[in-house]
């Protein structure tokens, strides 16, 4: 949320975090959510017309999905958390030149636990 800066101003958030504020939002219900309901549940003080803009954008780029009722449109997440995130992480794996020096950076940061997870999701995968 919108916090303030040194000088008393609030500061604006970045479309990005705008974008996970409302797709949050929309994760954490299991029916599609108006514009009003989601600007309500984010608060902050954000415009209607910002929420509108923000659902737009993730409308285009095919991560909501537009429900229509009567007249007012509700929206829903095309895909639940992990499922972006995993792309997302597919996306960062495959950008760079070398995927598998990019696996090991990542495998070796990853706490006790997460590599325990892993090394069980990798061997009910081989199964």
């Amino acid at each position: 949320m919108a916090g303030t800066g040194s000088r008393g101003r609030a500061e604006r958030r970045s479309a990005g975090e705008l974008e996970s504020e409302v797709l949050a939002a929309l994760w954490a219900t299991e029916r599609p959510l108006t514009p009003a309901e989601i600007q309500t549940g984010i608060g902050g003080g954000l415009a209607y017309n910002t929420i509108h803009t923000i659902l737009k954008r993730l409308y285009d780029k095919g991560l909501v999905l537009r429900d229509a009722d009567g007249r007012r449109g509700a929206y829903r997440p095309a895909k639940n958390a992990a499922e972006l995130t995993a792309e997302a992480m597919h996306d960062a794996l495959h950008r760079g030149p070398d995927p598998v020096a990019a696996l090991q950076h990542f495998v070796t940061g990853l706490s006790a636990q997460d590599a325990r997870a892993l090394r069980e999701l990798l061997a009910g995968h081989d199964e």
